[in-house]
């Protein structure tokens, strides 16, 4: 959860006004100390990401689960080279149910 910087900067000025400790401010709070100290190095929220949302083009994919409806999560990973549980997200980006497994059940095999 991230707090404002709004409540941010409140926290860390009762922190100086009230000479309190790391401890007892979080205490007081019910904020982790681990926090407190972190907010003292750099009080504004992280809001970006510093990589790419993904490796896979979208369209690419959606394109090839419409070629190919049949293909197993593997063979898409190693089609695009990469990780399967990638390939997994991003069908779930794309709001695509997939309910194949790679092993098949006991009860099919009797």
């Amino acid at each position: 959860m991230t707090y404002s910087l709004d409540f941010r900067e409140r926290i860390m000025k009762i922190k100086e006004e009230e000479d309190l400790t790391f401890e007892k401010t979080s205490k007081r709070f019910g904020i982790g100390i681990r926090t407190l100290f972190r907010w003292q190095r750099d009080i504004e929220p992280k809001t970006t990401r510093n990589k790419p949302a993904t490796k896979i083009d979208m369209c690419k994919l959606k394109a090839d689960v419409e070629k190919n409806p049949d293909a197993y999560l593997s063979e898409r990973a190693e089609h695009f080279d990469v990780s399967i549980s990638c390939i997994f997200y991003a069908l779930k980006r794309l709001d695509i149910s997939y309910k194949k497994t790679s092993i098949s059940p006991k009860s099919r095999r009797n």
